[in-house]
């Protein structure tokens, strides 16, 4: 009986995402290309982020605001793609000193809008830069530096946990009370902005 039900779940889970996938990807899909020029990028990220999307509703805590979530994943893929382009030139460039840690406010200006894009993008720019950093900063330490190492650093919670021998439920749940406090304190500048 049990195989049953197992199987009756995997398939109103697929229903779900299908469901999910069918009612977001037009508008997704124009999110992510009025800000990636080439199609094929473009096509590339939303297949990613539906990827992505799939792999984390299976996990067993659900996505609160799946269009909220679809559009963040989207924003950093879109991030990460122009990031990849961006580190050859400036690799030369780079100094030791920016990637220390201590002041993540660089990381965080680059999952914000341009500030070419016109009085508008720049005025979302400032206004959420000085609310994540000071966000950031009511973190507690240990908080703070696990957010920053997964979210804008790129680093697996395995990774961090092999480096600083903490265990990794005490990182997933340190990233968990960041992300708690985040959402929070940034929730009503996201409406007020209304942002997508």
């Amino acid at each position: 009986m049990q195989p049953i039900s197992t199987s009756q779940a995997m398939s109103d889970q697929d229903r779900e995402i299908t469901a999910t996938v069918l009612r977001e990807r037009s508008r997704l899909g124009g999110f992510i290309r009025r800000r990636v020029a080439d199609a094929g990028e473009a096509e590339d990220i939303l297949q990613e982020v539906f990827y992505e999307f799939v792999q984390a509703y299976r996990l067993p805590e659900p996505i609160e605001q799946v269009s909220a979530w679809l559009f963040r994943v989207a924003r950093n893929r879109i991030i990460d793609r122009f990031r990849k382009k961006k580190e050859e030139p400036l690799a030369e460039a780079s100094d030791a000193d920016d990637y220390d840690g201590a002041d993540s406010a660089w990381r965080l200006d680059l999952v914000l809008p341009a500030s070419a894009d016109g009085p508008e993008a720049a005025y979302v720019r400032a206004t959420l830069l000085e609310a994540l950093q000071a966000a950031l900063n009511e973190l507690p330490e240990a908080q703070r530096e696990v957010f920053i190492a997964h979210e804008l650093d790129g680093k697996s919670f395995k990774e961090m946990a092999a480096a600083s021998g903490t265990s990794l439920n005490t990182l997933l749940a340190r990233k968990r009370y960041a992300v708690l406090h985040l959402r929070e304190r940034l929730q009503a500048i996201y409406d007020e902005l209304e942002m997508e």
